[in-house]
């Protein structure tokens, strides 16, 4: 039987997480933010995952958000949850929550903490994938930097091998070899998708099929206009483009979800606070953002 499952592309948004006041996850700015990314044109949403705080959230507010997103984007782009947990019973239990809500797949993090074996790490990803159907798409999710754990390649291959339904990945780790690397499992036909912002046009020219990106959650319009120029073959354009996207990220300090939430704020989504142990930016530290956000003239 083949599957044609609907993959994750282009510039898929790796989600932050609003909270209000009281530390509530706030429903309201979740379709807030989920319509104006819809809007800037971004191909997927990824909530959940590390940039969605995805540790800090109960279970119940994780499939509540889901929730949301799925429901509000409804169908206008590719929705995939980031359904990996600490524990493998919470994982299979957001992975079934995420099929029956209507989302279009799941990503799912390596465990972490730990160091774990091949072996492991291979029956994490088998049980996974086998407890939604065969036609509910799986992508993992390699951040070795954070997990303390790295997906190989082969071991990749060998989990594929067992699970046709695991048909890509998300790599956070800017090693353009192993990315390499991935684009041949399946002989050619695995989704690899780079989580590294700055190397965006450099993963589509090697043949990823997008990134996963947390810049895009607050700089969508500079993500997409690179994906487009590239499609279009005007490498040169999308050059430039990409110099514009290197300077978004490098304003958010690489990836720092209180800045994230700091410049939606300015871009008129009140996205509220970070959940502790994160801490929201320093008065001082926000003006300074607001000033280089400003002159970068992107807004």
């Amino acid at each position: 039987m083949k599957n044609n499952y609907k993959k994750l592309y282009g510039v898929t948004t790796a989600m932050v997480t609003p909270f209000d006041k009281d530390d509530n996850v706030n429903y309201s700015a979740v379709k807030d933010l989920t319509e104006f990314l819809i809007s800037k044109g971004v191909h997927g949403l990824y909530p959940m995952g590390t940039t969605g705080e995805m540790i800090h959230l109960s279970v119940e507010e994780r499939k509540e958000v889901a929730r949301t997103v799925v429901e509000h984007a409804n169908g206008r782009a590719v929705v995939y949850i980031q359904a990996g947990g600490v524990k493998l019973k919470e994982t299979i239990l957001l992975a079934k929550h995420a099929h029956d809500i209507g989302a279009d797949g799941i990503g799912v993090v390596t465990p972490i903490y730990f160091k774990h074996s091949d072996r492991e790490l291979e029956e994490f990803y088998v049980t996974v994938a086998n407890s939604v159907p065969v036609d509910f798409p799986v992508y993992a999710y390699s951040i070795p930097q954070l997990s303390s754990n790295e997906l190989k390649p082969e071991l990749l291959q060998k989990i594929a091998d067992r699970c046709p339904n695991l048909v890509g990945v998300k790599y956070s780790y800017p090693d353009m070899a192993v990315t390499d690397d991935y684009l041949r499992i399946n002989n050619g036909t695995f989704s690899v998708l780079q989580g590294a912002d700055l190397l965006f046009l450099p993963v589509l020219a090697m043949g990823c099929d997008g990134s996963v990106s947390g810049t895009s959650c607050v700089f969508p319009e500079a993500f997409v206009a690179v994906y487009d120029a590239f499609k279009q073959g005007n490498i040169e354009k999308a050059r430039a483009l990409q110099i514009m996207a290197t300077k978004c990220n490098k304003i958010t300090k690489n990836g720092n979800m209180a800045y994230y939430k700091e410049i939606l704020k300015m871009r008129g989504i009140d996205i509220g606070y970070m959940r502790r142990p994160f801490m929201d930016l320093p008065e001082k530290e926000a003006a300074e953002l607001r000033e280089q956000v400003k002159k970068l003239g992107i807004l």
